[in-house]
């Protein structure tokens, strides 16, 4: 069947007769009425071909043997539909083939090779034996006759001749093939022109096989034009990428050899060395400029020799090169001078932050016993606080002050300890650790080195970071630390570090125990305004490309904003509402709207939507008590709720998503006052028979600790007493079971949220006065705080009577 199933056309050449004129065979030659067949994987054999074949001997010995045996030595060669021949099957072969005689077999190394001489087409009609040696009843037909002349053929023939003709300058193949074709037949003869032609084409075997199923010669010159011009399109984009690689091979041939000849010549004039030379070269001359300890410059000796001895091109030379390069590129014995003029240091932390007094007093502290010394080396400062506090900043400012080149990085998240002290040479890419780059970009062997964020570094099977760092921020190591890259101990004694952390409970105790911690609590109103001025606002008007005049702010605005809008520790929310209002007052210039904008209280939700947060008076009532928090992002007033859900039987409620430890701190402040309701004239009868609920706001926020205490105590005492407080105040401490109010942590965040609130009067435990005494005037100032040691001395400041 044809392409487009129909039957093939053609007449059938029985045995016995002549051939028809189309095929390539010898006057009066006889065409047998069955014939072996041998299978093609690759592609089909056409009738104009002659070539060398080669098949397994195993399988097909056999029929070779019985071709041989007749006398004619023909043979069927049949495309198979598989890539496998071996194993092929009478279904597996297409139903037509090339009749052709088998010269010459050769057997070799487990191969039959003979060369094929192509006579005719045949189609099967019946397969006598189903398994190898295959043998069949075939047919032969010819071609359509009133096909094979006329103006239509020639004009084909010569469109194949032509695109034959340009082919043959693309691939010198071609040229060989044609010969050979020439020798044995008339390019005059349109079907054999026909089949040679589409031998050419590297076609898929389908497409080949379809022609060799055409026996309509108009038919079979169509498809093989289509596939010899895609051949010739081909042939043209192979020739023009060949092309286009041999110029530019040549132009890099040629540019090598210029730059070889260039070499050999500066060599005889003694201007220049080769590349090893060179590298030798570079190395001894950072050498000579650096002061080198005796170990260092013993092995940097030992890899100068090293790489005497090896071949430029190999591996070993381009790893000695690269740790070289390392070793000589560190500042061995170079150091900044530090400036420790106090007067100069505290008036860059001033520029640099507003507010912070204590820890800028702490710093100048620090800097003064460096002073005294000469120099400031072997410290470990940690800054703790929440975000948006200053705590890198702060660093920075640290770094100018002392007139040192300045590095930071951060470790949250780090899981491998090769970060910290480097990867072996033996593995490909290797490199140093964080802390000897660091030492290589900033140039200087004493800079600050600032580690962000230490108290989210991680761990994993890699190793453990912390552990690592166990080395560097210790001062009685750090002085000959060893890189696993370098290999060579490097002294870190001189540098300063600065942690920066949100949190202590995360930071191992190790490495905790190697830091002096420096808190950084948060902002009070007053300085979230200096700041917004002195730094924030302008930091936004610059980025924005605005000058001072074009848009302005007022103090009363910033405020708004702070209360509305920024109510956290630190600062970030409020630069990102500054920025907000700059934007919107950008769109409003550039359309035109006006010339200068002033963003006061009366305009400024023009500019930022509608504020989050509303003016909130603490919450008063039986059985409401405000308490004091303190968390990862700063201080926060807790409201405590109590109540009496009924009276049918004695139960107690917690909820507000609270942790064990709050849940254990409630139960102790309920057991306390149930069992202490006479001396504090509550109720007796009270917690007999009430069920009560004890709640604390903000449910979807979990809340631990043990400073609510005597918050909760106290909640509990005023629904017993049927009386609420008469005045604001908040309290925080422990609560035990005897009525001991222990100490707690976070002093200053818990002082600052009440200011915050506006809640002016405190009580504290009686062990946390050495920590308010320690706090800044200004943190201080306006502030009524009670100090109590046992829960009586609550109960008497929050009912007098």
């Amino acid at each position: 069947m044809t392409e487009d199933n129909q039957p093939i056309e053609g007449e059938i050449v029985q045995p016995g007769e002549e051939a028809s004129p189309g095929t390539p065979n010898l006057p009066a030659q006889t065409l047998p009425a069955s014939l072996h067949i041998l299978p093609l994987t690759e592609k089909p054999f056409f009738p104009a071909q002659t070539l060398p074949l080669v098949m397994n001997e195993g399988p097909w010995m056999e029929t070779v043997k019985q071709i041989g045996n007749t006398g004619h030595h023909l043979v069927g060669l049949m495309l198979v539909h598989g890539d496998v021949s071996d194993d092929a099957a009478p279904e597996d072969f297409y139903g037509v083939g090339t009749l052709v005689r088998m010269h010459h077999p050769i057997r070799a190394d487990g191969k039959i090779q003979f060369i094929a001489e192509g006579v005719t087409r045949f189609r099967v009609k019946e397969w006598i034996s189903g398994k190898p040696p295959y043998f069949a009843r075939v047919e032969y037909p010819a071609e359509t006759r009133q096909a094979t002349t006329g103006e239509e053929v020639k004009a084909y023939a010569l469109a194949i001749i032509n695109a034959i003709k340009e082919l043959l300058p693309l691939n010198p193949l071609y040229s060989e093939e044609l010969k050979f074709f020439l020798n044995r037949f008339s390019p005059n003869e349109p079907s054999l022109l026909t089949d040679f032609a589409a031998s050419l084409t590297t076609a898929p075997k389908d497409k080949l096989q379809e022609v060799l199923e055409s026996f309509n010669l108009r038919r079979r010159m169509e498809k093989v034009l289509v596939l010899i011009k895609k051949e010739l399109e081909v042939a043209k984009l192979q020739t023009q990428i060949r092309e286009r690689v041999e110029e530019k091979m040549t132009q890099q041939q040629r540019e090598f050899f210029l730059r070889e000849q260039l070499k050999a010549i500066q060599k005889e004039l003694g201007i220049a060395k080769d590349d090893r030379t060179a590298d030798l070269e570079l190395y001894q001359g950072r050498v000579k400029k650096l002061k080198l300890p005796p170990h260092a410059e013993k092995k940097i000796g030992e890899e100068m020799t090293k790489l005497s001895g090896l071949e430029h091109g190999s591996p070993e030379y381009t790893v000695t090169r690269n740790y070289l390069d390392w070793l000589t590129s560190l500042p061995w014995g170079k150091y900044t001078k530090d400036k420790l003029d106090l007067t100069r240091a505290r008036r860059i932390l001033d520029q640099d932050h507003d507010g912070l007094d204590d820890v800028k007093e702490r710093i100048v502290e620090f800097l003064a016993v460096g002073a005294m010394k000469g120099e400031v080396a072997g410290s470990i400062l940690l800054l703790v606080g929440p975000p948006g506090v200053g705590k890198t900043s702060v660093g920075k400012s640290v770094a100018r002050a002392l007139g040192r080149k300045f590095y930071r990085f951060s470790v949250g998240g780090m899981r491998d300890e090769a970060e910290i002290k480097g990867h072996r040479r033996t593995y490909i890419g290797a490199l140093p650790g964080k802390f000897i780059q660091a030492i290589k970009e900033v140039e200087s062997q004493n800079p600050i080195i600032m580690l962000d964020e230490v108290d989210k570094i991680g761990a994993s099977y890699h190793g453990d970071p912390a552990s690592a760092l166990l080395e560097v921020l210790d001062p009685e190591q750090n002085g000959e630390f060893l890189d696993h890259y370098l290999d060579v101990r490097f002294d870190l004694s001189k540098t300063l570090f600065i942690c920066t952390a949100n949190q202590l409970d995360t930071i191992p105790a190790p490495l905790l125990d190697r830091m002096e911690v420096i808190r950084l609590s948060g902002y009070l109103m007053e300085e979230k305004v200096a700041i917004a001025r002195h730094h924030l606002w302008p930091k936004q008007l610059k980025k924005s490309g605005l000058k001072r005049g074009q848009v302005s702010i007022n103090t009363a605005a910033i405020r708004r904003i702070i209360e509305g809008y920024a109510r956290e520790a630190g600062v970030r929310q409020l630069e990102m509402n500054l920025g907000k209002v700059i934007r919107k007052a950008v769109v409003k210039l550039v359309r035109g709207e006006a010339d200068k904008i002033t963003v006061n209280t009366a305009n400024l939700e023009d500019f930022i939507p509608e504020p989050p947060y509303t003016p909130e008076k603490p919450s008063t009532g039986v059985g409401v008590v405000t308490g004091l928090a303190w968390t990862a992002l700063g201080g926060a007033t807790l409201t405590i709720e109590a109540t009496k859900v009924h009276t049918l039987n004695r139960g107690f409620k917690l909820t507000g998503k609270l942790g064990e430890v709050m849940k254990e701190s409630a139960e102790i402040a309920y057991s306390y006052i149930s069992s202490h309701l006479k001396p504090y004239r509550g109720d007796l009868k009270f917690f007999d028979a009430a069920f009560v609920h004890l709640h604390v706001p903000e449910g979807a926020t979990p809340k631990d600790g043990p400073s609510a205490g005597i918050t909760m105590a106290t909640a509990l005492l005023s629904l017993a007493r049927n009386e609420k407080l008469d005045r604001p105040l908040a309290m925080t401490g422990e609560l035990t079971l005897t009525g001991q109010v222990l100490a707690v942590g976070g002093i200053r965040e818990k002082v600052i949220a009440a200011k915050r609130v506006g809640i002016h009067e405190l009580i504290l435990p009686a062990a946390n006065r050495p920590d308010f005494q320690r706090q800044p005037d200004y943190v201080k100032a306006g502030l009524e705080v009670h100090f109590v040691k046992h829960y009586r001395d609550v109960a008497k400041l929050v009912f007098p009577s």
